[in-house]
């Protein structure tokens, strides 16, 4: 009765778009058992480090933010696509990683607990940095490896940038923020535990992480405006994902102009 009732609902949202075909069949009552449930081992908490250079980050916890009120960040917060020139610290960097997928503890090698939830601690993100203005930083393509807290450049110099902004289609912020956040998701690093369903947790992540650096960006006089409008083919080629990952979210970042 189950599986009929479940056809009637998956054929009528495919009348009604691929958007409610997918809430139709993630629902909780048709999740097949996980690869959890079924004994299989976890996927890694951080894809491999691969090769290039490593640049170590601040530690954090030394970098002095600027006082500024909860409420009154709250009430700040809003979208800004106009940035000057000027750069940013590695130490503001550091603080704004730490502030969107910084690792507080490894628990027993088998889950993180961070600075932003995520569904059932499994943390599913991996963090792609493009610079284009820190100090001390040569411009390119990076990763945030948040286990140790450090930098991988994937690759140097200017042109990764211009493949990046085509692929947002051209939006002229991306291309003068100093430094542009691209969160992809591993996705069975969530599904492992919720099956399918897991999707739907994955873009809720997403919100939550993307969030905590238009926060974490005011009280340093930046400004973020994020972007979900990007070509997804094109966004794998910059970044050179492979098929086990895909971008969910892009945030520019840069200095505010004074008012």
């Amino acid at each position: 009765m189950k599986h009929t009732a479940r056809h009637t609902r998956i054929m009528s949202a495919k009348r009604d778009g691929i958007g409610r075909e997918f809430l139709a069949a993630t629902r909780a009552e048709f999740i097949s058992p996980s690869d959890q449930m079924l004994g299989l081992p976890q996927p890694l908490l951080e894809l491999s480090a691969g090769d290039g250079p490593e640049i170590p980050l601040p530690d954090p916890s030394e970098f002095d933010v600027p006082p500024l009120d909860l409420w009154e960040a709250i009430v700040r917060r809003e979208s800004v696509r106009d940035y000057t020139p000027d750069p940013i610290s590695l130490q503001e960097l550091s603080y704004l990683l730490f502030a969107t997928q910084g690792v507080r503890t490894v628990v027993g090698g088998e889950y993180t607990l961070r600075t932003v939830p995520s569904a059932g601690a499994r943390h599913a993100f991996e963090t792609y940095l493009l610079i284009q203005r820190v100090d001390g930083v040569p411009p390119g393509l990076y990763r945030f490896l948040a286990l140790d807290h450090r930098l991988r450049e994937i690759e140097p110099g200017r042109r990764v940038g211009r493949r990046v902004a085509a692929a947002c289609y051209h939006q002229p912020f991306v291309g003068e923020a100093a430094v542009v956040f691209l969160w992809t998701a591993v996705p069975y690093r969530m599904t492992w535990r919720y099956g399918e369903r897991g999707y739907r947790y994955l873009f809720l992540d997403a919100g939550h992480v993307c969030q905590n650096l238009y926060l974490a960006a005011e009280p340093i006089g930046c400004g973020v405006c994020a972007v979900g409008a990007f070509d997804d083919e094109a966004a794998a080629a910059a970044l050179g994902l492979e098929d086990d990952q895909f971008l969910v979210y892009v945030a520019a970042l840069g200095r505010r102009r004074s008012p």
